[in-house]
């Protein structure tokens, strides 16, 4: 299943309306202030790359919000990442929004997303073996 995340009701809004108009029924939900939408995994290359388009504009639309509102309240700086873990729970990791920003600047949010996947398995599932154990295919001792 595929997963998308909003933090501001706008481009929620756009995301489901594009989707909507691509054919698809969309799972959503929304908590507190997390929009979520999911999508079958198996779209077609075309469709799925149009909708990472949009995805990836509603992102820097979220930003853009984000960072207007930040603008009006300029005593009050927060970001955080979504962390999906294993069970299904979803948690928040607070960074500091200087720090991400640098981080977007580099990374597409597809690609921050994977790192940050990739943290979490490890975390999750740690696997004492070294990189090149790993690489070589050798099973873990454990």
């Amino acid at each position: 299943m595929l997963e998308y995340v909003f933090f501001d009701p706008r481009p929620f809004g756009r995301f489901l309306d594009f989707l909507r108009q691509q054919g698809l029924e969309p799972e959503s939900r929304v908590e507190d202030d997390l929009y979520e939408i999911y999508l079958p995994e198996d779209l077609g290359e075309e469709l799925g790359e149009s909708i990472e388009a949009f995805y990836d504009e509603m992102l820097d639309l979220n930003q853009q919000l984000f960072d207007r509102e930040q603008a009006a309240d300029s005593d009050y700086h927060a970001a955080g990442v979504v962390v999906n873990l294993a069970a299904g729970q979803t948690v928040y990791a607070n960074v500091n929004p200087e720090l991400l920003g640098r981080i977007m600047s580099v990374l597409s949010p597809q690609e921050f997303g994977d790192v940050v996947n990739a943290i979490v398995d490890a975390v999750e599932r740690p696997d004492e073996r070294t990189l090149c154990q790993k690489m070589k295919g050798e099973k873990d001792p454990h």
